[in-house]
């Protein structure tokens, strides 16, 4: 779509699902703005590919119903490890596990359904704070929106990069050509890292390993999972492996008085948690609200406690990963105890509130973790 006009109410940088989903939510309020992206449609990424329920609920507010046919469905989390397995349903619906690329398609043609201008191929070059050359033509604008990813150059240039928790690890995805066998979405617990799969359609699942060492990754990494890898022996990949950085970050700000950050560039949960879209989904809604406001700084209030439950599912999630005696623990609890998970998973998904849960289970799961060490 091309930009005849040389004004907008907002620009934003970046056309991934972040950067559409505040177009879209903005067009939604009848508030102009206009989409730049370096990349052509359909934009991929390293991830796993699933929605939980939370998800797809925010991608609805959008305008945006995933049909079950674009993926396929998943009724909950199921943890493994070598000795031990506990799962659980979603309280709220069920999952879909989607492509990449596909998702981008659709969120792409939701957004141009909602009247968002996007100029694809395309490069923009900040000027001020009220203004930019696109494809060499200046633009001037109300409001800038960094949507552009982990190494946001907007979030450099609006002095927006002042980190206050950070961790870092490394993600590597492939697409196997099998029909899923599992109804949840599975994630597989080793010394070394996560696999998770994700079932993506009725022929093939997607396989992420997460893990801190990016070396190890070079080689088979199956090999320390045996139970994924005796699933995968001699089943045909469709799809070249590909990496990327899977982030528990946390930025000090992710707004000035004209610039807003979204979705990766504004900080997000390690991958692990499956919340990266979802949380990117609900800060798209934010921000049209404080752009309609003409208040920014209700967007830093929405984005903070928006960001504060999946944050601390990653922090809980990190320090499983980081301590394999630790976590073989929880699992083991987990397993014998199958309602804290269901009621984890609750929290995870929004359905049921945190402090709740540690007041009503915290001292049992405590107990609970406590008895698992000793035997």
């Amino acid at each position: 779509m091309t930009n005849e006009k040389d004004t907008t109410d907002v620009l934003i940088l970046g056309g991934g699902p972040a950067g559409l989903a505040a177009a879209i939510a903005l067009r939604q309020k009848g508030i102009d703005c206009l989409v730049v992206e370096a990349m052509e449609p359909a934009i991929d990424k390293g991830c796993a590919e699933g929605l939980m329920p939370d998800a797809l609920a925010s991608l609805r507010e959008l305008g945006l119903n995933i049909a079950e046919q674009e993926g396929h469905r998943f009724r909950g989390i199921r943890f493994n490890n070598l000795e031990h397995h506990v799962h659980a349903d979603f309280p709220n619906g069920m999952g879909i596990g989607v492509r990449r690329t596909k998702l981008h398609r659709l969120i792409a043609d939701r957004a141009r359904e909602a009247g968002v201008p996007v100029l694809w191929s395309s490069r923009a070059r900040l000027l001020d704070s009220r203004s930019a050359l696109v494809n060499g033509k200046k633009i001037s604008f109300r409001y800038l929106v960094g949507a552009d990813g982990q190494a946001s150059s907007v979030r450099k240039w609006a002095g927006l990069g002042g980190v206050q928790r950070e961790n870092i690890r490394f993600g590597f995805r492939r697409h196997y050509n099998i029909a899923p066998w599992s109804e949840y979405v599975e994630v597989h617990w080793g010394a070394s890292g996560q696999v998770y799969v994700t079932p993506i359609a009725a022929d093939s699942v997607c396989v992420v390993f997460i893990t801190r060492n990016p070396k190890l990754a070079q080689g088979d990494f199956l090999e320390a999972f045996p139970a994924v890898a005796a699933k995968l022996q001699g089943v045909p990949t469709m799809s070249k492996l590909r990496g990327g950085i899977s982030a528990n970050r946390k930025l000090r700000r992710v707004a000035t008085q004209s610039v807003a950050l979204i979705g990766d560039a504004s900080g997000s949960p390690d991958a692990i948690t499956g919340e990266g879209l979802a949380v990117s989904f609900r800060q798209a809604v934010s921000l049209a609200n404080a752009v309609e406001q003409g208040n920014l700084g209700r967007y830093s209030r929405a984005h903070q406690k928006i960001g504060r439950l999946p944050h601390a599912m990653s922090r809980l999630m990190l320090w499983m990963d980081g301590w394999p005696q630790m976590q073989g623990r929880a699992i083991k609890t987990l397993s014998s105890h199958p309602d804290y998970f269901r009621q984890l998973l609750s929290v995870h998904v929004g359905a049921e509130s945190m402090q709740r849960f540690a007041m009503r289970q915290g001292i049992r799961i405590g107990w609970s973790f406590l008895e698992a060490s000793l035997y």
